[in-house]
Parts: structure tokens; C-alpha cells; sequence
């Protein structure tokens, strides 16, 4: 076995319509990242992505690029779910020598092509549980992850300022990054005007569905080393997938799967909550950096609208969270996105937005019932 680390990073642009196939931007961000990493199309030899129907497969983006003979290959079924476990498969495949260099991908027209929003990417014929939600109309992540934030209300007293607070301090961090998607300044008062879009969630409480794609290089820590950037190393992960992916039937929704991966992933690790960095916690709704943010134990339970209202996830606060405004307000990726500015920072290359001595990030991926996270490092 030996040591993978991150050697090169990509993305496109991202907007409301991309004019471009999801295999087209999946290539684009992939020959990015090894440019980015001083590598060639034909140096890779190992692909893997994740995706719910809505994008394009590893082999044909690995011949896009000019990798027609994978030895590895690997298409995931999942949303943002599995976006950290995607990597740290891509991670393994290099470690244990089933690859020399991976690239690994999120591509999607997520919002010119089929919407989460709107249910359009929801499983058809309906099964499982989901044949009985929608009779009624439940079927759509806010619904589901909107109960969830009901019941933290319920049982901790969290406010609509509370919600606020987190969207608030990452739509400011946005206003830093010339790539984000909404970066016009948010007041409490304007994020208490939103409209409302299924209580308790207004419009700032939700992600921004986004066309777009990432991509990372993985390689040899010791090829890495000899590449044009510092290498980011993996120093952990976790996954916790629990009560079969119900919505409605976890026992506590005040918490999510974050309360086993949690304490799994700092199992793994002599690291702690407090020596992280930068925190780009998955935030596909404000409630769900809510919860994960308890759950990872950066703080007590029901205490995270007074944690961001004091400052402290932000810049000279005790950890800088999702300091790229995250995927509500730079854009919806699945989480990918937060790999990339992860690696950017761990570098010291985000300029007007670096983290001050940043050496630890922690990514995580995922809500409700299921996720996962990674914890890097910088290769100092």
C-alpha cells in the first residue's frame, strides 16, 4: 500500500445554463485538474464518478480526455450523499496500486437539465416508502429535511434568526469569491423577508440548483510531491448510511447521520474538532450544516444559531466555515465543490479568501440518514 494524495484540481463556471452537455463540462473540469497538477489525459488511468442519472459515465469522460484504457473505473448511484465516499474510493484504488492516477468528477445541469427542486431526478415508478409520500405530494429534499428542522425546533428552541445566522455568515464569505453564484450581501432582515419555500425554509435557507462540474487529480503521494502544487493528504474518513436511507423513520431527526460518522470518523484520527481549520460542511439547507455542525462536535446540541451569531465560524473565529459561501451560495455541485476549495485553501492559494494558516479542512458530505466526511491535510 502506499500513500495517495490530492495533486490537481478543475471546475467550470457555474451558472443557470451551462449551453453545454454534462460530459463536455466533465471533461472540461477534468483536463483543468490535470492541468493544474502538470499531468496529461494520457496519464490517467483510473476514473470514478457519482451521479443519479443525470450525467455522464467514467469510461466515456476517460475517453473524452484521452484515457482510453482504464484499469479502474467506477460509477457511484448517489447524490451528495456519496460525494465524499466517491473520493475516498478513488483514494483506495490508488493506494492499493488499481490505478496510477485517478480523476474523480461531479457533472450536472442542475439547473437547466433536471431539477431536484421540482422532484424531476426523484426515482420513477416511485418504490419503497416514496410510494406513499407522494400521494401526497412529499417528494421533494426540502420537504423531508424541512420536517427535520421542525423537530430541532421542537426539542432545542432553535429560532428562524438561528437559520439565519448560518446563511448570512456563508452568503458573506461569497461576497469574497468572484466564482459563486450569489454574492449580493444578505441582512437578517432580508433573509427573514425571503419567501418562504416549505416552513421552516426560506429561500436563503436552500441551495442554489447549479450547472457545473469539478474534479480532482489523485496520484502517488511521492509522484505528487514531484507535481506543480503541494499535495493534500487524506487523514481520515467515515461514512455512516443508517435506517435502510428513510426520510421519515430515523428515531431522532434532530440529528442526522452525522451522530455516527461523527464520532467514527475522530476514531480514526488523534485530531479534534478544534484543530480544524476550515469546516466546508455539506449545505444543501442551512439546517443541515445545523445538525452535522452539532454532530461533528463543534458544539453543543441546539447552540450553532449562537456559535455563527458570535463569529465564530467565520474569519478570526474559531473554525472558517464553507469560506467559499458554500453550496448556498456559490453553487450546488453535490459537494464536490467543497473538495476543490478544501485543496485551495490547504494550498494558500485562495487569496483575498485564505484561511490564515490553514493545515486541516474537514469536507462532509450528505443529510438525514446518510453521508459521510474526509478530514485533509496540507503535505507541509
Amino acid at each position: 500500500m502506499r500513500e495517495a494524495a490530492i495533486a490537481g484540481i478543475g471546475r467550470t463556471p457555474y451558472g443557470k445554463a451551462s449551453g453545454r452537455t454534462p460530459l463536455a463540462m466533465a471533461a472540461a473540469a477534468a483536463r483543468a485538474a490535470l492541468a493544474d497538477a502538470g499531468l496529461a489525459g494520457g496519464d490517467v488511468d483510473g476514473v470514478a464518478e457519482f451521479q443519479t442519472g443525470d450525467s455522464a459515465r467514467a469510461i466515456a469522460v476517460g475517453a473524452a480526455i484521452g484515457a482510453d484504457d482504464l484499469s479502474w473505473a467506477l460509477d457511484i448511484s448517489g447524490g451528495g450523499n456519496v460525494a465524499c465516499a466517491t473520493v475516498a474510493e478513488a483514494f483506495a484504488a490508488v493506494s492499493r496500486g488499481a490505478c496510477d492516477v485517478a480523476v474523480v468528477y461531479r457533472s450536472l445541469n442542475g439547473r437547466s437539465g433536471a431539477r431536484y427542486g421540482r422532484g424531476e431526478v426523484t426515482p420513477v415508478p416511485m418504490s419503497g416508502e416514496m410510494q406513499f409520500a407522494a400521494l401526497h405530494g412529499y417528494v421533494v429534499p426540502p420537504m423531508w429535511i424541512g420536517m427535520w428542522a421542525q423537530r430541532h425546533k421542537h426539542v432545542y428552541g432553535t429560532s428562524e434568526e438561528d437559520f439565519g445566522h448560518i446563511a448570512i455568515t456563508t452568503r458573506r464569505h461569497a461576497e469574497r469569491n468572484e466564482h459563486a453564484t450569489q454574492r449580493t450581501p444578505l441582512t437578517m432582515d432580508g433573509y427573514l423577508e425571503g419567501r418562504w419555500i416549505y416552513e421552516p425554509f426560506r429561500v436563503y435557507d436552500c441551495c442554489l440548483e447549479t450547472d457545473g462540474a469539478v474534479a480532482l487529480v489523485i496520484t502517488a503521494l511521492d509522484r505528487a510531491r514531484d507535481l506543480r502544487h503541494q499535495p493534500v493528504r487524506l487523514l481520515a474518513e467515515a461514512e455512516a448510511h443508517t435506517h435502510g436511507g428513510s426520510w421519515d423513520q430515523p428515531p431522532d431527526l434532530a440529528s442526522m447521520y452525522s451522530a455516527q460518522a461523527g464520532p467514527r470518523l475522530w476514531s480514526r484520527t488523534a485530531l479534534r474538532p478544534g484543530d480544524v481549520d476550515v469546516a466546508c460542511m455539506y449545505d444543501c439547507f442551512t439546517y443541515t450544516v445545523m445538525a452535522t455542525f452539532e454532530d461533528f462536535g463543534f458544539c453543543p446540541k441546539g447552540e450553532v444559531g449562537r456559535f455563527f451569531a458570535d463569529g465564530r465560524a467565520t474569519y478570526g473565529g474559531d473554525v472558517v466555515v464553507n469560506p467559499h459561501g458554500g453550496l448556498l451560495s456559490e453553487g450546488y455541485i453535490h459537494g464536490m465543490n467543497h473538495h476543490y476549495e478544501a485543496v485551495l485553501q490547504l494550498r494558500g492559494a485562495a487569496e483575498h479568501r485564505q484561511v490564515p494558516g490553514a493545515e486541516v479542512a474537514l469536507v462532509t458530505a450528505g443529510a438525514g440518514p446518510f453521508g459521510g466526511a474526509v478530514i485533509y491535510g496540507a503535505d507541509r
